[in-house]
């Protein structure tokens, strides 16, 4: 579905899962010919009900009544007109089609066996990288892309990153940076060599450490979520002009997902939108 001035959208889900409201878009921005972001989000289904029965305890299947699943994915194509969008798509096809064929491990979850789930979701990663590599016949120096993606199983969020694409939560009003950008200017900063005004003078923001189709290093980790929290994966492209302290504004003004969405994307037009913008907002009611 597309607006009229150029967004991409996808829906929530209210009717399946009322407790999380999910909404994504993309803009090209005002500076770019092509948008190279892309994003997904997609609900995963298998759950039991118990409607009635004579046992005296349902403990036992609390995990399969009110669980939920879902996978949201930005990506950021590098790689100029065509190349960087061809990146991003394929990483994300790709990834989408592994989970898909894989994500049995869901169905039957214990979290005794997450770093095995974890696992899972790192090797779909890495079947993205070599398929875009592939897809090149790249030595590392060809098209590449970012990818933040997260696997909601609730109440976990499973998260795997690589580049400089993002994942934030929030709760209570205040806003969290779940991943960390993979460039020169944060090994730099971080290890001392230099401090952030001689870093982001030198140009280091964008200079990315791992890509998917370059040179790779994922990221993995975990978050518990709560009623009244709210998750959001974003390119770049917002946070080049948008910060933290506004994101959060936007986010714990109790809006929905989509309303959120917009706004962050307006806000990101009103002040150049030097490039593709993309955002996911999740939000969770509070029961």
């Amino acid at each position: 579905m597309h607006t009229p001035d150029g967004r991409d959208l996808v829906g929530h889900d209210e009717e399946l899962h009322a407790s999380i409201d999910v909404f994504g878009t993309t803009h090209p921005g005002k500076k770019r010919a092509a948008n190279e972001d892309q994003f997904f989000v997609a609900s995963l289904h298998k759950s039991m009900r118990v409607r009635q029965t004579s046992l005296g305890s349902l403990t036992r299947f609390a995990r399969l009544h009110g669980s939920f699943a879902y996978l949201l994915v930005v990506a950021d194509g590098v790689g100029g007109i065509g190349g960087g969008r061809q990146a991003s798509d394929t990483a994300v096809e790709t990834l989408a089609e592994h989970i898909g064929e894989t994500i049995g491990c869901y169905y039957n979850f214990d979290v005794d066996k997450e770093h095995e789930f974890l696992a899972q979701l790192e090797n779909a990663v890495m079947r993205s990288h070599e398929q875009v590599r592939q897809q090149y016949a790249s030595d590392g120096r060809g098209p590449a892309t970012t990818l933040t993606m997260v696997a909601l199983v609730w109440p976990r969020a499973y998260i795997v990153h690589v580049g400089d694409s993002r994942a934030y939560y929030m709760r209570g009003g205040r806003l969290r940076q779940i991943t960390r950008d993979q460039t020169a200017y944060e090994d730099l900063v971080d290890r001392g060599v230099m401090n952030e005004e001689e870093a982001k003078r030198a140009g280091l923001k964008n200079m990315l450490t791992s890509a998917l189709g370059a040179q790779m290093t994922p990221s993995t980790g975990l978050i518990d979520l709560e009623p009244g929290d709210a998750l959001l994966l974003c390119t770049d492209g917002l946070t080049k002009h948008v910060d933290d302290a506004e994101i959060a504004a936007v986010l714990v003004a109790g809006a929905s997902a989509e309303e959120c969405c917009t706004r962050l994307i307006d806000r990101t037009l009103e002040r150049g939108a030097s490039d593709n913008v993309t955002v996911i907002v999740s939000r969770f009611a509070a029961t």
